[in-house]
Order: structure tokens, then sequence, then C-alpha cells
């Protein structure tokens, strides 16, 4: 990785407080747009009241929409988004394959799995927490979708089109699992709850959510910054990583298991939410190179501000309704996922 010359630290402490900047202004219009328009001005009335201890004439319904419901939800939106975009960048740099995310390679439907043995079939008697049984149910997924990609002769060599199709099948086997346990243990009104959930939810978040998804979000984005530069080498194939005295399989281990818990939480929490790991490091890359001491930043900014965007969209595309937030990432993320099948870029990198 390159070294950066004192003269650049100015230049780059920039761009960095300008990604904050954006990040804070889309966390406010998240608060701000909704069914009901609350005016910025209120908006940062609420927040400083809340915050710092102001005091203003704002009304307790304002002030009860802005702080208790859109404003948590915006924070859980942009550190699902960020983690989502992450883990999608982690994934795709290790298999080196560009259509490579945890929706597709079946981690999130694993995950998806897991809580919904928790909480309807009562898997873990009460002992095990829905983020656990989604982190268990992530990892059972990645290594079946690695197993059977080994299996098939994919997974050892350059290429790993293999493990894309491996996941394929993998997602379905879990979402059929789900639908089973749905369909054998659920009744009509938990059944709803967890199709819609299923499809992205973010209308139950509140400030406890806030505490566990953000934590997650800013520690898996710590552990994968202190890999970048492990990263960057195995943007080259883990022989290459290995020349360069990476333990590999502690690394991958390390970086793998990083992405299934952020995965995890953040479905346990939402919902499966497809394609933000799949579009969000590409648009990183094209703004500031495959180099993931700066990707990684980038990529998870864009994907925070990208979910929050998602989120004010399924609030009001449809008046009187909340879309499911996986709807308006896929209508993103399937042209997205097209365009680069149509390109030729399916295959290793």
């Amino acid at each position: 990785m390159a070294t950066y010359r004192p003269g650049r630290w100015p230049g780059l402490l920039t761009s960095f407080s300008s990604k904050l900047a954006i990040l804070g202004a889309a966390l406010i219009l998240g608060a701000a747009i909704g069914e009901t328009r609350i005016p910025l001005e209120t908006v940062g009335q609420v927040l400083a009241m809340k915050m710092f201890g102001g005091s203003y004439p704002v009304d307790p319904i304002d002030q009860g929409i802005v702080w208790n419901y859109r404003f948590s939800r915006a924070i859980v939106a942009a550190s699902c988004g960020a983690g989502l975009a992450v883990s999608g960048l982690v994934l795709q740099t290790l298999l080196r394959n560009v259509l490579a995310d945890p929706y597709i390679l079946g981690i999130s439907a694993g995950a998806s799995t897991g809580a919904v043995a928790v909480t309807i079939a009562g898997i873990g008697g009460g002992l095990v927490s829905l983020s656990a049984g989604a982190f268990v149910g992530a990892l059972v997924a990645f290594a079946l979708v690695i197993g059977l990609a080994r299996a098939a002769g994919g997974f050892a060599g350059t290429s790993t089109g293999q493990v894309i199709l491996a996941g394929v099948a993998g997602a379905q086997l879990f979402n059929a699992l789900t639908s089973l346990i749905i369909a054998h243990s659920a009744n009509a009104e938990q059944a709803r709850g967890i199709i819609f959930w299923l499809l992205g939810n973010l209308s139950g978040v509140r400030w406890p959510d806030v505490w566990l998804a953000a934590p997650v979000a800013i520690l898996v984005l710590v552990i994968i910054t202190v890999h970048a530069r492990a990263l960057d080498a195995f943007a080259f194939g883990s022989d290459a990583a290995a020349s360069l005295g990476i333990n590999v399989l502690k690394t991958q281990a390390i970086l793998i298991g990083a992405a299934a818990l952020v995965t995890a939480v953040m479905v346990s929490i939402v919902g499966a939410i497809g394609f933000v790991g799949l579009v969000v490091p590409h648009a990183a890359r094209l703004l500031v190179g495959p180099r993931h001491g700066r990707l990684i930043p980038m990529t998870a900014i864009t994907g925070a501000v990208f979910l929050i965007f998602a989120d004010i969209v399924s609030r009001i595309i449809i008046p009187g309704q909340v879309l499911p937030i996986g709807v308006v990432t896929a209508l993103v993320g399937a042209p997205a996922f097209a365009l680069i099948l149509v390109r030729g870029r399916g295959g290793a990198r």
C-alpha cells in the first residue's frame, strides 16, 4: 500500500470530513422526510434538545416523531447500510468475484433461518438470542456454500463462479427452510409479520436497536480497516497474500467471521436486505479506486447514505403505506446486477 506524504494529509482529512458531513446531512433528512413533513429547523431543535440539553418551543408530537421514530430509524439504516456494504466488499475481495455479497451467497438467507428458528420454532429454549441464532445460521450457510463450491472444484482455483452458483443454491435452501419453519410453527398473524420482516422492514426500529446495530457496525468496520493491507494482498489471490507473510487461514477466518457477524445482526433487526453489498462496493471503487485503505471508509459511508435514502423512498413512494425497504434496494440492485453480467464481469477479478 502506498505511503502517504505529510503534505497529502490535509486533503485526506478534508475528504473524510466531507464524508461525515454527507452522512450527517443524510441522517437529518431521514428524520425530516416522511409522510408528515417536519421542517429542518424543527429537526435541528429536537436534536439539540436531546443531545445537548437545549430548550426550544417544539411541539411534543413533532419531538416524538423525530427522536423516537425517525432519527433512531435513520441511525439503524446507516449502520445496516455500512455493515452490509463493507461485508460485500470483503467477500468480493476474498473470493475475487465481483458478484459476491451476503445476499447472493446465502449468508442473509442463513441468518434469516437462524433468527426464525429461534423466535418461531423456539430452538434454544429461550437461552439463545435472536442475533446469536442469526449468526449461527449465517456461519452454517456460508460453510455450506464453500463446501459445495469446493466439491464442485470452484473454490480452489482462480475462477470462483462456482461459489456464486453454490450461493444461489444455498440461498434457495435456507429460504425454503425458513418458509417451512413459518408454515409449521407460526400462526397467521406471526406469518404475516415475518414475511414483511423478511423483505426488509425498519418500521419497528427504536433506540434499543440502535445500541445493538451501531456498535456492531463500528466494531466490524474497525476490524476490517485493520486488515486493509491484507485485503489489498488478497485481491491478487491467497497465494500472493501468503507470499507477503500473511496468515491466510487466520485472516480469512477473522474477515469472514466479521462479515457474517454484521450480516447476522442486521438481519436480526431489519430482515434480509438484498443488493447493498453488491452495488455499493462497485460505486465506491469508481470513486476512490481499489486500494482498501480508502475503499473501506468510502464503502461504509456510501452504504450508510444509500440505505438512509432507500428508507426515505420506502416511506413516501406510496402515500399512506410503508414499502419494505428490501423492495427499494432490489429496484436499484437488480438492474445493477444485470449490468455487471452484461458487461461480462461476473468472473474472477
